[in-house]
């Protein structure tokens, strides 16, 4: 064989080499694996309340127990003319992107509406507050934004009923005027009231910005709201996977 031809045979092998490793590489990205994301944060029924970043609760009223359709899930109730209780997630940074799924069912006492979810902002006065909540009351659940003059945006309702599991997922982009949201109930994208499936705006405001589930807003009923445990993640698949 010339030096020419050994030359030539070389360069097609490390060509080949290329193209295999290139293959290699696209699939391993494309891998159900990696599609599935990344858990960032999620509290463990195994582990008590503890696993939360915080409870304020009265002593007694959180604690996990035993749905006979989910399994070992969360428990929050919030006695009559109790202002809340309510369970914290981690802190938040300005700018970030992410998933949270988590299902959930109610059991309010009274026709007042309760915060079910917030994402809080601290501190409370001259900001938003509460930038993203869910809220519940007897036969209705609803998202709404909070603007940063503290000004509501219904973007999204539906009908419930007291003790009926739902499943609720959401994508967001944290800022305090070009923040995102995108919605999922039930394992459907929703279309907010803005005819869009992504809603822009407030989604951050204040000094510090964290996660809370429960029951909130002091009422003359018992309200209880029972749920999985919420999983942030960075993709809509590994967030809602155990809901």
């Amino acid at each position: 064989m010339s030096l020419l031809s050994q030359h030539r045979k070389t360069a097609v092998g490390a060509a080949a080499l290329t193209v295999l490793a290139l293959s290699c590489g696209s699939a391993a990205a494309s891998s159900p694996a990696a599609a599935a994301g990344k858990v960032l944060w999620s509290p463990s029924t195994a582990k008590g309340p503890s696993s939360f970043t915080g409870v304020q609760c009265a002593a007694g009223n959180f604690g996990v127990v035993k749905d006979a359709a989910k399994g070992s899930v969360w428990r929050a109730f919030q006695a009559a003319g109790e202002e809340r209780c309510e369970t914290l997630g981690p802190d938040l940074k300005e700018g970030d992107t992410f998933y949270l799924g988590w299902s959930s069912k109610v059991d309010i006492k009274d026709a007042n509406s309760r915060y079910v979810f917030q994402l809080k902002c601290s501190p409370s006065t001259g900001t938003a507050n509460h930038p993203i909540e869910i809220d519940a009351t007897t036969g209705r659940i609803r998202l709404q934004e909070w603007d940063t003059e503290h000004v509501a945006h219904q973007l999204w309702t539906a009908p419930t009923a007291n003790d009926q599991w739902h499943s609720y997922a959401l994508k967001i982009r944290l800022g305090r005027t070009d923040g995102t949201i995108d919605f999922w109930f039930d394992g459907v994208k929703q279309t907010f009231t803005t005819g869009s499936g992504t809603f822009k705006g407030t989604t951050w405001d204040g000094t510090r910005n964290y996660l809370k589930w429960g029951s909130y807003h002091p009422s003359s009923g018992d309200a209880t709201n029972t749920f999985t445990s919420p999983v942030m993640a960075t993709t809509l698949e590994a967030a809602t996977a155990g809901s």
